[in-house]
């Protein structure tokens, strides 16, 4: 049984009965903040050190369970919301977000781009386990490869493509925020993580940036110009910041290429250098560069004679 029977009795015993399927299915779950995302409990800044925490902050992926005795006294007591610690529960989900409101109008969403990421690899996306969250984004449940460890990322896939494993959490179907209710839209059975996905989301080893500063010779001195300056943002980025740095850098070089300046070449030559000497794998540098290049050499716009 994927969706829990009606139980009457309020939103208590319904939270509960959602909690207990996810257990059911040997995810380890957690009380996250009743009508919220985050979870409840103190957070490790405010650990009192006593009771669970006597030997040290017990993150919520530690305190995880699929006891149905704790369950069902947690939730007896206040109508939390769902965590499903996706590492213990051997899971990786893949988050798709929509676009932001402030982002340009008909800008791609978590969904398109893992649609462009599949053609560029020449591969299909098997049916899972779905779930749809209030703000219309979507959830896919894959298990994770054995042996592997694969932690949370954020836009390595491409833009608006989130993903959680180790150290993560994703909110359960069934719970409720003010904007709706996470929901089951596909209950087949989850399946593995497809090894190609797999392999773009390993860590790889950290290229030696003395190699790949390589010289700007094809293009205006405008472009030049502009290419260099962006390469040297996306070495200086942060490791939470490189995949959106990536993006936002070859959106603005791309415009050059749009207008004839430098050649399309030349420039994912030069950002992909960029992109790896940060510790990016090269093919999630080459998804994110090619997207930022297709978008904007298909919306740009002409260049404003001086």
């Amino acid at each position: 049984m994927t969706q829990p029977a009606p139980i009457p009795g309020g939103c208590n015993l319904a939270l509960l009965a959602w909690a207990l399927e996810s257990a059911r299915r040997g995810w380890p779950v957690f009380p996250l903040r009743p009508g919220n995302k985050r979870p409840a409990g103190h957070p490790g800044r405010d650990c009192p050190g006593t009771g669970r925490c006597a030997d040290g902050h017990r993150k919520p992926e530690q305190r995880a369970t699929t006891d149905h005795d704790l369950i069902a006294s947690a939730w007896s007591q206040h109508p939390y919301n769902i965590g499903i610690a996706t590492g213990p529960a051997g899971l990786l989900v893949v988050d798709l977000d929509l676009p932001k409101p402030e982002e340009q109008k008909g800008a791609p969403g978590g969904a398109e781009s893992l649609s462009a990421l599949c053609e560029r690899a020449g591969q299909t996306l098997p049916a899972t386990y779905q779930v749809r969250t209030p703000s219309g984004g979507q959830h896919l449940y894959f298990t994770a490869p054995a042996g592997a460890r694969l932690g949370c990322t954020a836009g390595r896939l491409g833009r608006h493509i989130d993903t959680r494993g180790w150290g993560g959490y994703v909110v359960a179907p069934g719970s409720i925020t003010p904007t709706g209710t996470y929901t089951v839209t596909n209950e087949h059975p989850v399946v593995p993580l497809p090894a190609w996905l797999a392999d773009a989301l390993t860590e790889q080893p950290k290229p030696d940036p003395r190699s790949v500063m390589t010289p700007v010779r094809d293009g205006t001195k405008a472009a030049r110009t502009a290419l260099e300056r962006e390469c040297a943002v996306i070495r200086a980025a942060g490791d939470h910041a490189r995949n959106s740095t990536l993006h936002k850098s070859a959106c603005k070089v791309a415009r050059f290429v749009a207008w004839g300046n430098i050649s399309r070449a030349t420039v994912e030559e030069a950002i992909q250098a960029a992109g790896e000497s940060t510790g990016l794998p090269a093919a999630e540098c080459t998804t994110t560069i090619r997207s930022a290049m297709d978008w904007i050499l298909t919306h740009a716009t002409p260049r404003q004679a001086a």
